[in-house]
């Protein structure tokens, strides 16, 4: 029986004459040509003024943050509603994460945002920094959340690791922070197996992250270190993957919002009738809706549908677990009225691989029809 995956990588078939130009200039390691054309790309298509490519988007982080001045006890604001990885790297640099709730589309909301900032300024410890996510591609509400980081004097990481290709206010999203990250994973828009990105706005910031990201060598003929380093290069090779992956992006986009419209339309019924909703698109943004989302009425309706689709060969998967009821963060201050927590409880991703034809989505359609 066909399985019907959530997200599968897309290769396009150029990955092979990019790879072979790599393994023909014998440059296989993290240095080399294709990973400034890597670069290169993601910065013309995005706006971007500099770019690093990272191993992962979670190393991209680390940096980022680092970047930003965060080190040990600092507060880093971070939304509750996300992947792990947006605030492990908070962990490795021994500071302290505060959780915030979202908003009605699974966002960071301004209210609680402000609520954690002064709750930082109380405590004697304003926050180092503030890290904002683009839940499943959809833009959070950056003129809001940028007039309040601004009114604290507080610098923004931008979490755009699903995003890629979204936009707000026709700004593409990981450019509107101080720094930005996108994610490269094997199942994001676009892949290099794995993979970051780092997008800064000034030579100086790329420079110093380079640095960091390739073992912070010092200058001289022999191996001397100043400064704690890493292991974050992207490979030379995986670039070349990136390189052929970036010339497909608009059409990903473009496939994956036509993924989204087949099962907005398919279940017009429900949604009329209030069986379901999807998160939908805001004001002033373009989502290149990586992950199509469906709230259920709930939580027993949203498990009924997962195992049915499990069973008939179907990858699902619930919403984030929100990271303030994750045990590794079970002392972690939170501020919010538990909207994060009722999205996750019946919320559930369906699969929206850019190579599902029409009648894979006919098939979840039926099954999720079927179950309500």
């Amino acid at each position: 029986m066909k399985k019907i995956l959530l997200s599968p990588p897309h290769l396009t078939g150029n990955e092979a004459t990019y790879i072979q130009q790599v393994l023909d200039s014998n440059w296989i390691a993290p240095v080399g040509k294709m990973l400034a054309d890597f670069e290169e790309a993601v910065c013309a298509f995005t706006g971007a003024k500099y770019a690093l490519a990272t191993h992962s988007g979670t190393a991209a982080i680390h940096l980022g943050l680092r970047l930003l001045g965060v080190g040990k006890g600092d507060n880093v604001i971070c939304p509750s509603l996300t992947f792990i990885a947006t605030a492990n790297p908070i962990l490795y640099l021994n500071a302290n994460p505060i959780f915030v709730d979202s908003d009605a589309q699974g966002n960071i909301e301004p209210a609680h945002l402000e609520q954690a900032l002064a709750y930082c300024v109380q405590t004697g410890k304003p926050a180092k920094a503030i890290v904002i996510v683009h839940l499943y591609g959809q833009s959070v509400q950056l003129y809001e959340l940028t007039r309040i980081a601004q009114a604290y004097h507080v610098p923004i990481l931008e979490d755009a690791a699903e995003a890629l290709g979204s936009l707000y206010a026709g700004k593409a999203l990981g450019t509107w922070g101080d720094v930005g990250v996108f994610s490269f994973n094997g199942n994001k828009i676009i892949t290099t197996s794995g993979g970051g990105m780092l997008l800064l706005p000034t030579l100086e910031m790329r420079e110093k992250a380079l640095f960091w990201a390739t073992q912070a060598k010092d200058i001289a003929p022999h191996y001397q270190h100043s400064e704690i380093g890493y292991n974050y290069r992207l490979s030379n090779v995986l670039a070349g993957i990136g390189v052929a992956q970036m010339l497909a992006l608009p059409a990903r986009i473009a496939r994956r919002r036509a993924v989204f419209a087949y099962y907005f339309e398919a279940l017009h019924a429900e949604r009329v009738g209030e069986k379901l909703a999807f998160l939908t698109e805001t004001p002033q943004t373009f989502t290149n809706r990586w992950l199509t989302i469906v709230l259920f009425r709930t939580f027993e309706t949203r498990e009924k549908i997962r195992l049915a689709l499990e069973e008939a060969g179907i990858e699902s998967r619930p919403i984030w677990k929100p990271l303030h009821l994750q045990p590794l963060f079970a002392k972690t201050p939170y501020f919010g009225d538990g909207v994060g927590e009722d999205i996750f409880e019946r919320g559930l991703c369906l699969p929206s691989g850019t190579t599902m034809d029409e009648k894979d989505m006919d098939f979840c359609v039926q099954i999720i029809k079927n179950n309500l």
